[in-house]
């Protein structure tokens, strides 16, 4: 019997994660004489973008020996990231608590509980239309009480930014070369800060346009409340530079829902709230750009965690948005 030679094999589920694909959106945006990809971060074995994050932090802290066999992880999260930690710690027998809030989606909530997360939510909203404040004091109680805990910190810990100078760097090997654009959904600021360093190294043009949720701190100073999770803040970024932005587009709930249907009726892609919003976007950018330029969307979740809300008819109706 001859046995077929093995070509490529993974050692384990986190090696899986990173190298997703760039595609070519072929039926949106038309009218455009340049090329959008989109990067489907969705695509990594967690959903999201997030794993890149979670990975980097918890091996490199076990690197330097901040977290042992005994540690309990403590982070502050709306879902994604979450999730990421949850796969990891896991698989390395680590201990995690997790502080969430309200906003987090249900089938999220329940994947972090099927790999054993413990899940720690606060319900008063922190006066800024979110919950960010208030889950992290949550986590700084949580520091407190626990021994032998670690916290990731996604918010300061440059171990976020530095996982996503390797995702710039898959797309400009995919592409052949560095894009004209990056439109990249903010809420830590941590895919942001990794592009714009990677651009910086590489020195290449790439410009940065960072898409925001309407009522976010990240870039404007007057809050209100937020609907969809995973895109804005209660907060200024630790990781923001502001040289590091060519522009920001602010993007509505209403936008973002739309958006997501766009992708799924056009490219038959269902993402998350937040692509839903680069979608909007880089609609609204779509003058500014030149004959055969190259335009790359951040995708950074799958939307099958969001089938009981934005692709949802009654909760849509419920909350007065629209998917067109």
């Amino acid at each position: 019997m001859q046995l077929t030679q093995i070509k490529e094999t993974k050692n384990d589920i986190l090696s899986c994660i990173g190298h997703t694909p760039l595609v070519r959106f072929n039926k949106l945006f038309l009218e455009l004489n340049a090329t959008v990809y989109g990067k489907l971060e969705m695509l990594n074995p967690g959903g999201s973008i997030k794993d890149r994050t979670a990975h980097n932090i918890i091996r490199h802290a076990m690197n330097l020996g901040k977290i042992n066999a005994n540690s309990v992880i403590i982070e502050s999260t709306s879902g994604n990231m979450g999730i990421g930690l949850a796969r990891i710690c896991h698989f390395y027998g680590l201990k995690l608590f997790l502080v969430t809030d309200p906003h987090i989606n249900p089938l999220a909530e329940k994947i972090l509980r099927t790999f054993n997360a413990e899940i720690v939510k606060v319900s008063t909203d922190d006066g800024t239309g979110g919950y960010l404040n208030s889950r992290l004091k949550k986590v700084e109680e949580l520091l407190q009480a626990i021994p032998n805990s670690f916290w990731p910190d996604q918010y300061h810990n440059m171990d976020n930014p530095a996982a996503h100078e390797q995702t710039f760097k898959e797309i400009v090997e995919d592409l052949g070369a560095a894009p004209d654009y990056l439109f990249i959904p903010t809420s830590t600021c941590g895919t942001l800060r990794g592009f714009a360093d990677a651009i910086q190294q590489m020195g290449v043009h790439t410009r940065i346009v960072a898409v925001d949720a309407e009522g976010s701190l990240i870039f404007k100073d007057k809050p209100s409340p937020r609907l969809i999770p995973g895109m804005g803040a209660s907060r200024k970024s630790h990781f923001l530079k502001q040289d590091h932005v060519h522009n920001v587009v602010h993007v509505s709930d209403t936008e973002c829902v739309a958006g997501c249907h766009q992708l799924l009726a056009q490219e038959s892609i269902l993402a998350g709230g937040s692509s839903g919003a680069v979608v909007k976007a880089i609609a609204s950018y779509q003058q500014k750009f030149l004959p055969g330029q190259q335009i790359v969307a951040i995708i950074p979740d799958n939307g099958e965690r969001y089938l009981d809300t934005i692709y949802s008819t009654e909760w849509l109706e419920k909350h007065g948005l629209k998917k067109d």
